[in-house]
């Protein structure tokens, strides 16, 4: 057995009535009763003084409030309501004991705090128990009788939503069997409850509507303790779990969570306080009041579990329901016609309000799935608006007529549909859906026209860039004097058929003019702005194009043939030719020439990059000389027309000079060798005088032909060395070099020659033996020569040639 240190308790309301607040707050926080949520319950004692209540507690729930002294007499133990907490029972359990009743020590006035404590123990307890002795059941004039009068009287004035269970504890049983005892008792309880004053609506209400009755027997304490101990434990089993549904507390409705517990209490003793003499309300307002808020709470319930209205919410959740007003309003006027079937019979006023409660409560419970029906409305009214005008666009109809006649036609069918799923009852305003509905259709209808104007706009500007950036690019690439004339008729012409294209396109949008004139001009400034951004690009590539211009110029001729330097071209010339083509495109490229305004930046470019008498001329003046090219801007060009600025074309035109230099030097440097070998005869009045003197010689020659032959003879010799040896390829690489290469090879390719003589001489003779000493020659010269260059090849050649006509006619002999 637990002790009674295991409990708490304390005084909830002393003798005089207060209500001890700071000690239930105390108490509640050392039981922890403030965590049980809704698990805990409430178990009070009433009974006559002296009757044994405090000693039944102690001992069933092993609390520790103060009991009477026999020896000193029976007297008031409990003073007012004492709480403690039960030990050793789930869940927790609070228990109070109660002032006995019929106490000398308060005389004739204890009616009142008898009321008033047993109103606060049915207020706030689930288990009442009512401990009276065993020999008052059956008496007439018993001390239950003012007890049950008075439970039953306070009853009458909660009208608890639950039903208190009543345990009627008879004390100190005889040997009269329980069996016998209990209908005597029900029999008693059942006159009191019939002779107690009831409201109208309770006149046939059977007790059962609000209490559990629980009848109970215990033997003496006095004089059979270990039987009575014993029947307490069984007793003390029912109160475990006692929340349970069927158990002792089983109907928890209305239960205070237990974290308020404090508060609802001290708000009930309160009241009760105030109301000293326990007057009840009008019986008609209070009866009608709670029934018909009973009534109306049972319809709101049925007709949140209607089938109909539970398959129409379901469905409406999904799409929109066909005949929805109609369903809806029937349901719901079914609901309100069994509560005016019920009620009819309540006090007007009270049944009225409580209807308009149920009513607007009806319809704030429906109204989500009005609007949800008005949802679906609206969205779907949308959808098929955009397919009916995305096919009417596609058909070819105008963009304001066909968004005209789109929305006029759907607006319609909404305010149909709306009709449709209107609630008669309710009366409620479609009116925001349909503002909103209008403006979803506007803000589509402006999304397309946006976007339709922005698809037009960009295909015609689609157009002119593909129509005008080539063009403009080949012609800015053949800088001419017709360059930016062309480039301006060019652009007129696009930019007149695009704008014309564009006006006839907008036709069918029905818009301001201010704004077409708009649209008509950005697009004549888009195609002015591809021209300008073509040109500005072009300009960044300037030096590429100077370069690529010069090159085409210089290394080919007029027939755009390859140029070999043969050294009989004038370079100087064509240098000045190219550079001079190279400045016109500088020229050209210089500023944007799309409007009537003249320049003279050909001219000036002229003369201060190209005319050398000119350069010259400012060479010999002072310093401070002016520059026309010192200026970051050209006289009558705007500066936004400016592509390339003075500086700019000074510092192109350096670089452009430098870069292309080296292609002159080659050319120059190609001439050279071709004027070396153009040059090999000798002087003319060289070859006078070798005519002058050497006149006897030549006599000689011819008188004696022989001298003629060993003379060619010797050339061949000399020839046919001069290829073996690659001469002129071995100069090439210098004086020096050269002379030590042949110096290496001279001797070699002597012996190489006489060797293959030798050879020729000792093969067998023909009938033209000149002719194989020729051939034999010819032969050995080839093979020296397979080696050598083109040049030394076409040498051999020609000089092989010679070799066969020397060898094929000989002379005749005298």
């Amino acid at each position: 057995m637990a002790t009674s240190d295991e409990c708490c308790s304390v005084q909830l309301i002393d003798g005089d009535g207060s209500f001890n607040d700071t000690g239930i707050e105390s108490f509640i926080k050392e039981v922890k009763l403030h965590e049980c949520g809704l698990s805990y319950a409430v178990v009070s004692i009433m009974g006559p003084q002296s009757s044994g209540k405090s000693t039944l507690l102690n001992n069933l729930f092993y609390t520790n409030f103060r009991e009477m002294d026999a020896f000193k007499g029976r007297s008031q133990t409990t003073k007012g309501i004492w709480m403690a907490k039960c030990a050793g029972i789930e869940p927790c359990t609070i228990v109070m004991d109660l002032e006995g009743t019929d106490g000398r020590e308060r005389g004739e006035d204890d009616t009142a705090f008898e009321k008033q404590s047993a109103l606060f123990a049915l207020a706030v307890s689930d288990i009442v128990l009512i401990n009276m002795w065993c020999h008052d059941i059956g008496r007439e004039q018993a001390a239950n009788k003012p007890l049950l009068k008075t439970v039953f009287q306070v009853m009458m004035r909660l009208f608890s939503p639950r039903k208190t269970t009543l345990m009627f504890v008879i004390r100190d049983k005889t040997r009269t069997p329980l069996e016998n005892l209990e209908p005597v008792l029900r029999e008693d309880i059942q006159k009191i409850w019939d002779s107690v004053p009831k409201p109208q609506a309770h006149k046939e209400t059977p007790l059962s509507e609000f209490f559990n009755v629980e009848v109970v027997a215990l033997s003496s304490y006095e004089e059979k303790e270990e039987q009575f101990k014993e029947q307490v434990a069984n007793l003390r089993q029912r109160f475990n779990h006692s929340i349970a549904p069927g158990a002792l507390a089983g109907d928890r409705r209305g239960v205070v969570p237990a974290s308020g517990f404090s508060f609802s209490a001290q708000q009930i003793w309160k009241v009760i306080k105030e109301n000293k003499d326990l007057d009840l309300p009008a019986h008609k307002v209070m009866v009608a009041t709670v029934r018909c808020e009973e009534i109306a709470n049972e319809k709101f319930t049925g007709f949140t579990a209607n089938e109909n209205w539970c398959l129409l919410e379901e469905a409406v959740q999904s799409g929109p329901v066909a005949g929805f007003g109609k369903k809806l309003n029937s349901i719901l006027c079914t609901s309100l016609s069994e509560y005016d079937a019920e009620a009819t019979y309540f006090d007007e006023g009270v049944r009225s309000a409580k209807r308009k409660q149920l009513e607007e409560k009806l319809l704030q419970l429906v109204q989500p799935a009005y609007l949800s029906m008005l949802g679906h409305l609206r969205s779907g009214t949308l959808e098929k608006f955009k397919e009916a005008f995305e096919e009417a666009l596609n058909g070819g109809e105008g963009f304001s007529l066909a968004a005209r006649n789109c929305t006029e036609s759907y607006m319609a069918l909404f305010d149909e549909r709306c009709t449709d799923a209107n609630v008669e009852l309710a009366n409620w305003d479609c009116s925001k859906v349909r503002d909103k509905l209008r403006r979803d259709i506007d803000t589509h209808v402006a999304s397309v026209r946006a976007a339709k104007l922005l698809e037009l706009t960009s295909s015609y500007e689609a157009k002119l860039n593909e129509a005008l950036a080539g063009p403009v690019e080949a012609l800015l690439d053949g800088a001419n004097n017709e360059t930016w004339p062309s480039i301006k008729k060019l652009l007129q012409r696009e930019t007149v058929s695009a704008v014309s294209g564009l006006s006839s396109a907008l036709s069918g949008f029905e818009m301001d003019a201010k704004d077409k004139e708009k649209m008509l001009t950005n697009l004549q400034d888009y195609a002015r702005g591809v021209v300008e951004a073509k040109a500005r690009e072009e300009a960044g590539r300037v030096l590429i194009r100077m370069k690529d211009r010069f090159s085409t110029l210089f290394s080919h001729d007029s027939d755009s043939m390859p140029r070999v330097w043969t050294g009989k071209e004038d370079i100087r010339a064509i240098t000045k030719t190219a550079r001079s083509a190279s400045l016109k495109l500088l020229s050209v490229m210089a500023a944007i020439r799309l409007d009537d305004d003249v320049d003279n930046i050909e001219s000036t470019l002229t003369s201060a990059l190209v005319d050398t008498k000119s350069n010259a001329a400012v060479t010999d003046k002072s310093i401070t000389t002016f520059d026309p090219l010192a200026s970051s801007t050209w006289e009558q060009v705007p500066p936004a027309k400016t592509l390339i600025t003075p500086v700019q074309c000074k510092s192109l035109w350096r670089q452009f000079r430098a870069e292309t230099e080296y292609s002159v030097t080659q050319a120059i440097s190609a001439q050279e060798p071709s004027r070396r070998n153009n040059n090999w005869m000798p002087p003319p009045w060289a070859i006078v005088a070798l005519v002058v003197l050497g006149f006897n010689e030549f006599m000689t020659l011819l008188r004696n032909p022989l001298y003629l032959g060993v003379l060619f003879v010797g050339y061949l010799t000399v020839k046919a060395l001069w290829v073996q040896l690659n001469i002129s390829g071995e100069f090439q690489h210098g004086v020096l070099p050269g002379l030590l290469s042949i110096s290496t090879k001279f001797l070699p390719t002597v012996m190489n020659l006489l060797t293959k003589l030798a050879e020729q001489g000792q093969s067998p003779a023909t009938n033209n033996p000149q002719t194989n000493v020729g051939a034999a020659a010819f032969k050995s010269f080839q093979n020296g020569s397979s080696s050598s260059s083109t040049s030394s090849t076409a040498s051999s050649g020609v000089t092989a040639s010679g070799n066969d006509i020397d060898y094929s006619s000989p002379p005749k002999e005298d």
